[in-house]
């Protein structure tokens, strides 16, 4: 895990994600899992690019039993984006870079909304 996404557990999930001023990516992940860790360079990549505009954080659903049943992870690789504690969209599968890039923009643009 890079340094720019957040290993999140249940003990932290509610302050970095829920209660953040920042829009948040969570990457819901397993160690066993392929398409995860095809996919985690690419949001290890986001994570650096959109530093200060969205955060990024990831769960490791063995360790996180109750996160991942809380949010109804049935399948990973799961990236679920919030803004101001609300789902604004879910992800499962692999996806490709341009198509990650857009979700994050998509992100900006409706926390930069909010703002105004």
């Amino acid at each position: 895990m890079s340094n720019d996404a957040i290993e999140l557990t249940t003990d932290n999930f509610e302050a970095e994600v829920l209660e953040s001023d920042l829009p948040v990516v969570v990457d819901f992940w397993a160690e066993w899992c392929g398409p995860c860790k095809a996919l985690s360079p690419l949001v290890d990549e986001l994570a650096a690019e959109y530093d200060g505009q969205v955060k990024v954080g990831k769960v490791d659903i063995d360790s996180n039993t109750h996160l991942a049943n809380e949010h109804r992870i049935q399948a990973v690789p799961t990236l679920i984006f919030f803004h101001k504690g609300h789902v604004l969209r879910r992800l499962t599968g692999n996806v490709s870079r341009s198509q990650l890039e857009e979700m994050f923009e998509q992100l900006v643009e409706v926390a930069e909304e909010d703002e105004a």
